[in-house]
Formats: C-alpha cells, sequence, structure tokens
C-alpha cells in the first residue's frame, strides 16, 4: 500500500512516500523536496554477526542522469565513489549510527541513490532525513526518528533550507541532525562568524528539525513494522567479578600513566594476563575477559573525570597539551611547518603551481575546478600500528575536506592571488585530533610559503562525558577520551570567529547549555593555540619561495581571447617559447606561470601588446609597414596600425617621407588622435624635444600641396 506525507518547508515541498518502490527492502522511501528526487533503502541481515563492531554501511551515490548529465569518464558511466560521495555517506553515517542499540549485531546497510537533483535542493541532507524514514518505518531497532536540515545566514537572516543562490551570499553553511529533544551532528562551514551566532543557528535549525520528525511520525504511525527483539547479552556475573578482582586495581593504575605508549602497554599485557588466569576456570572466554576490562577501564576514566576532575594524562579539565612549532623544515618545498600538540604531530606542507594545476571535479552541478585544495594522509606507524596500505578512505578524505573547510575562508582571491594552492598534511604521530592538527599546520605552512591568507587559523577538539545529570566538558581531547567519551566537537577558527564544525556523539544527542559551554572552552584553547603560532610567525612572508612558480595574470575582454590563441593556437605557443605557460579561461582572466621572473614578465609584456587598445597620449615603439607620399603607416600594436603624416615626422620640413622612414623601420610613436571611427593618428615627432628656436606653424600645419589638400582654383 503507497503512503505518502508532505510538508512545506521553506515555501517548498517535502514529501515522503513508501509502498511504491523497492517494496522487497526492509525500509524503503521515496523523499522528494522541490525537484530533487533520491530514494533510500534500508536492510539488515537476520543472522548475528560475530565481531567487536556494529556493522553498519552507508552508501551514497549520484546519478548523473539525475542533473541531465552522462559522465564524463571514459567508460560513461558512474564508476567507483566520488568525494563527494564519500563525504556525504560519511555524514548519513554519523548522524545514525549512534541511534542503533548496543546489542543489535547484525550486517545492516542504507543506501541511497539520489535520481533528480533541480540545482538548487541539496539532495544529501534530504538522504539523511529518509536515512531515518526508511530505517523508522522498517523492522530494524532504531531509537529515531530524527531530521536534518542546511542552515544559512544570508543579511544577518537564518535561512532554513537555503538555495544554492543563498548560500552564495551566506556566511553560514552547516548541516544539522538532531532529535526532538536535541543536536545529535553538525558539520559545515562559515566566516568568521561569533559562537554565539552559530548557537543561535543550531537553534534554528532544531525548531526545523522538530517539524520534520513530526512528519516522519506520521508515516511511521502508517506503516512502520514492528522493531525486531533486541536481546541484551547475559552478563557471567562470576567471570565479571574474577575479572574486577584482578584487573580492577592494575587498571586504576594504568589510566594514570600519563603516556600512551605505556598506558597501552601495561593494559594489554594485564588483558593477556588475566586471560591467562582464568582460562582453566573459564575457557574460551578470551574476548568476553577483554570486554570486562574494556568496562573496567571506561568506567574508571570517567569516574575520574566526573567525580575527582583528573584526566588520564594528568591535565586539567580545560588544559591544552604542550604546543611546539617548527618552519621551513623541507628545504625544497614552497612552505612547511611540523605542528606537535601533545603525541599528535602533523608535517604540513603547501605547494603553489599555476592555473594548469587545478582540480577538477565532476558531479551533479557540472565540471568545476578547485583552486585550492587540502589532502589529509594518515599513515599507521602514526599509532604504531599496521594495516592495509590502499587509497586514502572515507576518514582521511573527510578530515582533509574538514580542514580545508576551516582555511578555505582566509585563502587570498584568484584575482588578488592567481596560484593554486594545494596543502597536504602527513600525520606523522596521532592521540587524536589530529584534522585540528593539520588545521594548525596548514595555516603556519601556507604562511612560510607567503600566501598572503588574511588572518591565522587554528582548530581544536573537545569532548564531553556525561552520567545522568552530570556532565564535564574536555578541552584538547586524547584518543581515549574520544574513544570511551560521549562527543568529538571539533572547532577550527581564527581570532575573531569560527570558520568550521564538525560535531559526532556517540549518546541519543546534547542539549544547547553543554553546547555553549563546549562553544566556550574551545574558543580558549583556539585563543591559546593562535598566540603560540604567532609567536612562531605573526604575518605570511613577504617573498615567495625561491622554488615557487612565478604567476602574473590579467583580465582581458573575452572578444579578444581568440588574439592571444591565435589561428590553430600559433599565437600563444609563439608565447610560450619564452619558457612561461600561459592559461585563458573564458571570462577573459589570463594567467602566465613561469619558474623565473624575466620569462614570465616577457610573456605577459606579448599578451599586453596583443589586447591593449591604443591610448591618446602614450608613446608606443612600431613598425612601419607601408610609406605613402603623404606619410607613413605604422603597426604600434599587433593589428593596429596608425598614420603619422609627413607634417608629424619631423620639426623641420621633410619633402619625402622615404627620407625619414622606410618600410621595415621602427621608430616610437606619441598616439596623438583617435577619431569616431577609431582611425589613429601617430606623430614621430612629439616622442623628441623640438630644436631651439622652433615655432609651431599657425592654423593647418600641414604643408600645401600634400594629398588631400586642394589647391586655390583647382577642383
Amino acid at each position: 500500500m503507497v503512503e505518502k506525507v508532505e510538508m512545506e518547508l521553506e515555501g517548498r515541498t517535502l514529501s515522503i512516500e513508501t509502498g511504491r518502490v523497492a517494496k522487497q527492502a526492509h525500509g524503503a522511501v521515496w523523499m522528494r523536496y522541490g525537484d530533487t528526487v533520491v530514494i533510500v533503502a534500508a536492510v539488515a541481515d537476520h543472522r548475528k554477526f560475530e565481531g567487536d563492531f556494529f556493522p553498519l554501511m552507508v552508501d551514497y551515490r549520484e546519478k548523473f542522469y539525475a542533473g541531465g548529465r552522462i559522465p564524463g569518464n571514459f567508460f560513461k558511466r558512474e564508476g567507483a565513489p566520488s568525494t563527494t560521495e564519500k563525504l556525504n555517506a560519511r555524514l548519513i553515517d554519523h548522524q545514525i549510527r549512534p541511534l542503533f542499540p548496543k546489542a543489535f549485531s547484525y550486517d545492516t546497510q542504507v543506501l541511497v541513490a539520489v535520481l533528480s537533483y533541480d540545482q538548487d535542493n541539496d539532495p544529501a541532507v534530504l538522504a539523511m532525513t529518509g536515512a531515518s524514514a526508511a530505517i523508522c518505518i522498517s523492522d530494524i531497532p532504531f531509537e529515531g526518528p530524527i531530521g536534518a536540515v542546511r542552515v544559512g545566514r544570508v543579511g544577518g537572516e537564518y535561512v532554513v533550507s537555503p538555495t544554492c543562490d543563498q548560500l552564495e551570499e551566506s556566511d553560514i553553511n552547516m548541516v544539522v541532525s538532531g532529535s526532538r529533544e536535541s543536536i545529535i551532528s553538525v558539520e559545515g562551514e562559515c566566516h568568521d562568524v561569533p559562537e554565539a551566532d552559530i548557537l543561535e543557528a543550531l537553534k534554528v535549525a532544531h525548531e526545523a528539525i522538530v517539524k520534520i520528525i513530526d512528519l516522519q511520525g506520521e508515516l511511521v504511525a502508517r506503516c512502520g513494522k514492528p522493531k525486531r527483539e533486541v536481546v541484551e547479552p547475559e552478563l557471567d556475573e562470576a567471570l565479571a567479578g574474577a575479572v574486577r578482582e584482578l584487573a580492577e586495581g592494575r587498571v586504576v593504575d594504568a589510566n594514570r600513566l600519563p603516556v600512551k605508549e605505556d598506558r597501552d602497554s601495561a593494559l594489554s599485557q594485564l588483558v593477556v594476563e588475566v586471560q591467562e588466569r582464568l582460562a582453566e576456570s573459564f575457557p574460551e572466554s578470551e574476548g568476553a575477559i577483554a570486554d570486562e576490562i574494556s568496562r573496567i577501564e571506561k568506567a574508571d576514566m570517567r569516574r575520574m573525570i566526573l567525580e575527582e576532575g583528573r584526566r588520564i594524562d594528568g591535565r586539567a579539565l580545560d588544559e591544552v597539551r604542550p604546543i611546539t612549532v617548527e618552519l621551513g623544515v623541507l628545504p625544497r618545498a614552497h612552505g612547511s611547518a611540523i605542528f606537535t600538540r601533545g603525541q599528535t604531530q602533523a608535517l604540513c606542507v603547501a605547494t603553489l603551481g599555476s592555473k594548469m594545476d587545478t582540480r577538477m571535479v565532476d558531479d551533479l552541478e557540472g565540471k568545476s575546478f578547485k583552486s585550492f585544495m587540502v589532502d589529509y594522509n594518515f599513515p599507521s606507524y602514526s599509532v604504531g600500528e599496521t594495516r592495509r596500505i590502499g587509497a586514502p578512505g572515507r576518514r582521511e578524505i573527510g578530515h582533509g575536506a574538514l580542514a580545508e573547510k576551516g582555511l578555505e575562508p582566509v585563502i587570498p582571491s584568484e584575482e588578488y592571488f592567481p596560484y593554486t594552492i594545494r596543502a597536504v598534511s602527513e600525520i606523522l604521530e596521532s592521540n587524536s585530533s589530529s584534522s585540528m592538527a593539520t588545521v594548525c599546520g596548514g595555516s603556519l605552512a601556507l604562511m612560510d610559503a607567503g600566501v598572503p591568507i588574511k588572518t591565522p587559523v587554528a582548530g581544536a577538539g573537545v569532548g564531553l562525558v556525561v552520567e545522568g545529570d552530570r556532565w564535564v566538558v574536555l578541552t584538547d581531547i586524547l584518543g581515549a577520551e574520544d574513544h570511551l567519551g560521549d562527543m568529538d566537537l571539533k572547532i577550527t577558527g581564527t581570532a575573531g570567529g569560527m570558520t568550521a564544525i564538525q560535531m559526532d556523539i556517540k549518546i541519543k544527542g546534547i542539549s544547547f547549555d553543554i553546547m555553549q559551554e563546549a562553544f566556550a572552552q574551545a574558543r580558549e584553547a583556539l585563543n591559546h593555540i593562535l598566540g603560540i603560532m604567532n609567536e612562531a610567525i605573526s604575518e605570511p612572508r613577504k617573498e615567495l619561495s625561491q622554488y615557487a612558480p612565478r604567476i602574473l595574470s590579467l583580465r582581458i575582454d573575452p572578444s579578444k581571447i581568440g588574439a592571444v590563441i591565435g589561428p590553430g593556437g600559433k599565437t600563444i605557443r609563439s608565447i610560450e617559447e619564452t619558457g612561461a605557460t600561459v592559461a585563458v579561461e573564458d571570462d577573459g582572466l589570463v594567467t602566465v606561470s613561469s619558474m623565473d621572473a624575466e620569462s614570465g614578465e616577457t610573456a605577459m609584456r606579448m599578451i599586453r601588446s596583443l589586447v591593449e587598445d591604443p591610448e591618446v597620449g602614450k608613446v608606443y615603439e612600431g613598425e612601419v609597414k607601408r610609406v605613402m607620399d603623404f606619410g607613413a603607416f605604422i603597426e604600434i600594436l599587433p593589428g593596429k596600425e596608425g598614420l603619422c603624416h609627413i607634417s608629424e615626422l619631423d620639426y623641420h620640413r621633410v619633402r619625402r617621407v622615404e627620407d625619414v622612414l622606410e618600410e621595415g623601420d621602427r621608430t616610437q610613436v606619441k598616439v596623438i588622435g583617435i577619431d569616431e571611427q577609431g582611425k589613429i593618428r601617430l606623430s614621430r615627432k612629439a616622442t623628441f624635444e623640438a630644436p631651439e628656436g622652433y615655432v609651431p606653424p599657425s592654423g593647418d600645419q600641414r604643408p600645401r600641396g600634400g594629398r588631400g589638400m586642394r589647391r586655390p582654383g583647382r577642383r
């Protein structure tokens, strides 16, 4: 049976339909907002998964036909997920994962396909709500529904579900998901926006989220399936007691070791010893013993924080780990820095390139090119582990994207700084907040490279521990505090405001009071980190690296692009013989890049001469093209000739033009006039001083008898 519910959201209709398509899925919805359509299907295996994690897979795919396009690759069909698709899948995963019961351990998949895109309404946000709706009407246990919206601010007014045009003018661009009571996840960027304004934007978003939740509730009431029973695993009290007796005291001691390696080693050794001690009494219980020790570790760490106000590395709750900064560590890189915060260390490198180095993005909106990009690499040695080496995964792509959002607002415009900029972060050591170290190190590397960023940017991670009504916010969390805590909030910003935010939680939601406190502690951390960064380098270097290319740009009339390129590219190839590389955009932006300043300047002079319009009063060096009885036609710019009348050749009377100029000669001339038809009048004599005693002739300065003059009485 087909069921459909709908509502008005910001003047557009949001509808959720089920029962018409994908009826064999455990839950499937057809989501439409405006003319954007996505289908979301949820399925869960009936065989229990034997493992120590919840096997949830979210897959988000954009069909190119949704935007009326054929894929631009060789095979002309959709291939592996793009960066955008991976990021959107990760976004959906973060909002729904905390809401599955801990004891539900069945292989679960949420599959999203974008079927229609109207260029205004975001399919990713629509899919986030669709994921909740599909699971809620299925038999899969889920503590929903939840809703998601994008929020912006245009002209000081908050806007829910802004269109693409509105986002161009917005200083906030955040995707927010939440339950009826609280916020669940946040991800987005902003342009130096105060924390109080971000909090207000979240409140505006939550009001719309509640309405979307009500809409889903109506659909669930009509066609929701009974949920599968979730059987909580029975705790073996005898085993738990034996483990506590052997391990509890040593776990407490291990949790007070400030060095991560010492703590991990002590706990790993403890697990092995307890397993050996209890092997005879509790055979084949190695996994249960390890799980019980993990529960003891988690409970003790959280108790330390909530009751003693202590952290496992001995810091205060709002204290940032020790920070060191090193600049210019790579001699041939254009800019480099090592940013170390505690046991998290990022080597960040900035590279400057030309227009030819931009990164192409091919998605539903069409092909576009990025001139600023951040890439993040997380090798296994950074955490003392081994693993399969392959292409960057969702985590690496997500961390790079977050750092890029944090830095992008301070990057100079292409008009002002016509370089392609790539920042790369190599994580050399990690104990949480490596993406925030990437922001700090990336900002330092850009300044070391001489990129004129508007102001430095820093990033900080904030955590949370909640037990009942008690809660504590932790500044600059460790990996263990992230793993055993309840929230991972990452904030990047300048001294003036925030530039990016990402929040994931492991509980059902958090209140606005907690978020306000978290923002306040994050701001204190940002100011502290920015102070240390400014001590190392307070502003971008004045000069670029000697190994960086030199890039010049010029905006020309698009109608003159053909003159620069020439027939079959002949002209542009001749310009590039200088050793420079020339790129011409459809909007008339011409970019010249070279490894030395001289070849770039030479190429730019050639381009200017091709597109420049003659100016009255300006002196040019031209070539004599034709000699006539009455003067010489001289080419002062490519394809632009003017007449230098015989009377303008010199201050003395010239009887024959050939006495002064011949075809092929080069001479300086001054433009003395341009008529309405574009004819150019030139003067050679105006380029040098008149002889002493020279008296300009009165009236018509041209001698009698010249061509075009009529003699008295002659018809």
